[in-house]
């Protein structure tokens, strides 16, 4: 299962850097964390930061957009 969390913080318009210091860890520890395999506790710290539920960290396998308007996420179905 994919994490989000580099496109989550695109999304809230901040930095791997502030991430990691609001975090109050470094940037390469940061991004160890995210690149490699996140314990639980680590996946909660991420989404604490981030002011989002850790569910929102995984990809769900559906594709979707957030209107960058308002933020709801919109579902793409194909068929």
């Amino acid at each position: 299962m994919a994490l989000r969390i580099k496109e989550i913080i695109k999304e809230k318009g901040t930095s791997v850097n502030a991430l990691a210091e609001k975090m109050g860890i470094t940037r390469v520890g940061l991004s160890q964390h995210i690149n490699g395999n996140p314990s639980v506790e680590v996946l909660e710290r991420i989404a604490d930061a981030l002011e989002v539920d850790v569910t929102e960290l995984f990809d769900s396998g559906k594709s979707a957009i957030t209107c960058p308007k308002c933020g709801t996420k919109l579902n793409i179905t194909v068929k």
